[in-house]
């Protein structure tokens, strides 16, 4: 079977945006495996009291494994755009993919995916651009995280079909997952291939 993954902020024993990860694991368990069943998330995480955590679950029909990994944050400042064909519709463990396109690319902290002609994610996150009055995300991510999805039902973000031409016209960028939640990059370079 297939194992798919979910990344789950804890902080100081308090689980982040338990019901959008219930939700994406309800809707890819349906998806690959037809289930209809739901995995309770709520009674089988229990973090750490103290510090801040990447809670790790792989699961297919099941829970196979549940790990709390104290996380550091990196810094990225220097991204590439990279054309590529990849499918991840759902968060699934294996990620070679991603790391052999960060392989390829060890020049740049992090590579910003284009997909038929626009931008999506990087491999770790979702992006958001600000062009002076709104942040836009991309409407076809390759992955619809969970983060993403909570700022747009709250209005904070919009979709938006973004080609790499039209970058000069946004001032900042924005990186988008569970664990960083929105974080603005002040300082940064994007080189195109």
């Amino acid at each position: 079977m297939i194992l798919l993954l979910e990344t789950i902020k804890c902080e100081e024993g308090i689980v982040h945006n338990l019901s959008y990860h219930q939700t994406r694991c309800d809707m890819s368990r349906k998806k690959l495996y037809d289930t209809t069943d739901s995995l309770d998330l709520r009674s089988l995480i229990i973090p750490p009291k103290k510090g801040l955590y990447r809670c790790r679950i792989l699961y297919d029909i099941e829970i196979h494994s549940i790990e709390y990994i104290p996380y550091i944050p990196k810094e990225l400042k220097h991204f590439k755009i990279i054309s590529s064909a990849i499918d991840y519709d759902l968060k699934y463990a294996k990620r070679d993919v991603f790391t052999h396109l960060l392989e390829q690319h060890s020049e740049v902290d992090e590579v910003i995916i284009e997909k038929n002609g626009y931008l999506t994610d990087i491999t770790i996150a979702n992006i958001a651009l600000y062009d002076g009055t709104t942040w836009y995300t991309p409407t076809h991510p390759l992955l619809k995280g969970t983060m993403r999805q909570k700022l747009i039902d709250n209005g904070f973000l919009q979709t938006k079909e973004i080609k790499k031409e039209t970058l000069p016209h946004y001032s900042h960028l924005a990186l988008i997952n569970a664990m960083i939640g929105f974080k603005i990059i002040n300082h940064f370079t994007i080189d195109s291939y």
